[in-house]
């Protein structure tokens, strides 16, 4: 049911979006040629582009862009910093690409930690509402769909009355992994979201538990804690069809430090039984507790050695999903 492809931001360094500078930096990073051939690589059907790399270039250059990713067989999809980056410019790149769907998420918070935010987080939280009903006003103008993401700040009933508020052009961009750090299971989550869902993002993680909570480590897309067909099967259920993007996690762990007072300062209420179900899933496929959780980045590798450990875990995903059926 997916038409899946590839998102940049699980080859952060190969692409130059991450190591600008140091000892690490990657200043020939592959940038957006350099993204549109690994794509073209694993047989991605859609492709969500940064738009940063979108904005300086000239309608011209976007339209030959639109025709070259037609001609691979791609369905672009724009991904784009509400919080930082003005609509204008994500507007003018899917018009000149032929996009239908705009993802943004939300904030800034990550790890599920608002209380980071302290006071300001009520402060956030309005400012999203905000920016959101006017973006997705904008993009309603010109026939498009705003597709927000579960950003690892905000949890399932948070994201459907944001929808419900902004307008019928706004839907949901779901990311498989990212619930955990809301302290939800991805399988509770999609359950909940699933008619509201525009865009999918297949990520996984693999857990790995502190005194405060749990890391949440990259891994391959299927080799993880997130039950990948369970959640095409709810998805089946209220559409026929989805653009899907392969996105392995950060190159830094997650620390969700669910298992501290403060963690949950802005959060409502919880049930037990909602909360030990996202426990539950997240031991699926643990890290034991004596493992080094740590990425090449964080153990200070760059250069090569980083780029292969990326496009490694792309080519892994690729594989996991066409072997569960996820992707063709």
């Amino acid at each position: 049911m997916f038409r899946t492809g590839l998102n940049p931001y699980g080859l952060t360094y190969c692409l130059g979006l991450q190591g600008s500078g140091g000892p690490r930096a990657n200043p020939d990073g592959r940038g957006l040629e350099g993204f549109v051939d690994i794509a073209q690589q694993i047989g991605a059907q859609s492709i969500e582009l940064h738009n940063a790399w979108l904005v300086p270039l000239s309608d011209a250059e976007l339209h030959m862009l639109r025709d070259r990713l037609r001609g691979l067989g791609m369905l672009p999809i724009v991904s784009f910093g509400l919080p930082w980056e003005p609509n204008e410019g994500a507007i003018r790149s899917a018009l000149a690409l032929g996009a239908t769907i705009i993802r943004t998420p939300l904030s800034g918070v990550l790890c599920g930690d608002r209380a980071a935010k302290g006071p300001q987080w009520p402060e956030i939280v309005t400012a999203a509402r905000a920016g959101l009903k006017d973006f997705a006003r904008d993009a309603a103008r010109s026939g498009l769909t705003v597709a927000i993401e579960n950003h690892q700040d905000f949890g399932s009933r948070e994201l459907l009355d944001f929808c419900d508020e902004a307008g019928p052009n706004v839907g949901l961009c779901l990311d498989t992994g990212n619930t955990f750090a809301v302290a939800e299971s991805p399988l509770d989550f999609a359950r909940r979201v699933a008619p509201r869902v525009r865009h999918v993002h297949l990520k996984d993680y693999r857990a790995h538990w502190s005194d405060e909570g749990l890391r949440l480590v990259r891994c391959a897309i299927g080799d993880g804690a997130v039950p990948f067909t369970e959640i095409a099967a709810v998805l089946a259920g209220h559409h026929d069809t989805l653009t899907a993007s392969l996105e392995p996690g950060a190159l830094e762990a997650r620390h969700v430090r669910l298992f501290t007072d403060a963690w949950w300062n802005g959060y409502a209420s919880t049930s037990a039984s909602d909360l030990a179900r996202c426990l539950h899933e997240a031991r699926r496929n643990r890290l034991q507790d004596d493992a080094d959780w740590r990425t090449p980045w964080e153990q200070q590798v760059g250069g090569d050695e980083l780029i292969r450990f990326e496009l490694e875990m792309i080519r892994r995903s690729a594989s996991n999903m066409r072997a569960i059926g996820l992707m063709n």
